[in-house]
């Protein structure tokens, strides 16, 4: 028998659903996409409809098929250093980090790794060009299913084409047998990069504090609500001349106060001294 389509009601459902869990505002625009999506999982669980899938999930007796839901209706769109003026601006305040210290950097919402190694590969060049760094790196993300994938470190060729070929042969092995085709992060990098599930929407969990924080293209999805309560969350798990990065068509003025913008999509929070009374 053919599925029922999905109802309105049905949408109203998972959007509210998804933005309770994720923080994600689904627009009206979005309903074919959430049924396309689900459409395989509804019937693999042998349900007869959305609705009974809902219903299922409203129910709360199977918190790993909410997390499934989730999973499959985020976006995961990343590649290797997408938008590279950001990678220059580490590089920059990577270099005037004190001496002595760990620079630890964390993206934020790393999908399934391309932006975590990109700011590994950045900061490895800058130790490289003889500049002492002792850095590590931090990758979260909501969906379990792209930490998995990055935390391999194994992707297929036709995902690294933004990679430098030098940086190629300095930092990926390239697979033979079994595994032609494919790139591994070289195993050294890799274990200087951990990565771990975090919702943002959520109180963080205890985080040693951040040199630079990435969060891009995400905000883009969150109400004005959200958004300002994951940017001030964020904020404090920096360090006092920590910076946040969004997005190039991201915009944070407004949205809490104290920000400065220092280049495109960065933010450093302004720390003005305690006047004397």
């Amino acid at each position: 028998m053919e599925m029922q389509s999905l109802t309105d009601r049905d949408y109203a459902m998972i959007r509210s659903l998804l933005h309770q869990r994720s923080g994600i505002a689904l627009g009206a625009s979005k309903k074919a996409l959430v049924a396309g999506r689900l459409h395989k999982r509804v019937q693999r669980l042998g349900l007869p409809s959305y609705s009974a899938y809902f219903a299922l999930l409203a129910s709360g007796s199977d918190p790993e098929e909410v997390q499934e839901a989730v999973e499959l209706l985020t976006t995961n769109e990343t590649y290797f250093f997408r938008e590279p003026q950001h990678f220059r601006l580490l590089a920059d305040i990577a270099r005037d980090a004190a001496k002595g210290k760990i620079f630890r950097v964390w993206s934020a919402a790393c999908s399934s790794g391309e932006e975590a190694y990109t700011i590994a590969v950045t900061l490895q060049e800058v130790v490289r060009k003889s500049h002492p760094l002792n850095w590590q790196v931090r990758g979260s993300d909501i969906n379990t299913r792209v930490l998995e994938k990055a935390d391999s470190a194994l992707y297929d060729c036709d995902r690294i084409e933004g990679i430098a070929p030098d940086l190629l042969k300095r930092y990926f092995l390239q697979g033979t047998g079994p595994y032609e085709g494919q790139m591994l992060v070289d195993p050294a990098l890799c274990k200087r990069v951990d990565f771990a599930q975090i919702n943002l929407v959520d109180p963080l969990p205890e985080l040693v504090p951040f040199d630079v924080i990435f969060l891009r293209n995400v905000m883009i999805y969150f109400e004005a609500d959200i958004k300002r309560r994951v940017v001030q969350q964020l904020l404090s798990t920096l360090v006092p001349d920590g910076v946040l990065i969004v997005g190039m068509a991201e915009n944070l003025n407004g949205l809490v106060d104290g920000l400065v913008c220092i280049g495109p999509g960065a933010y450093r929070l302004e720390r003005r001294a305690a006047r004397a009374p």
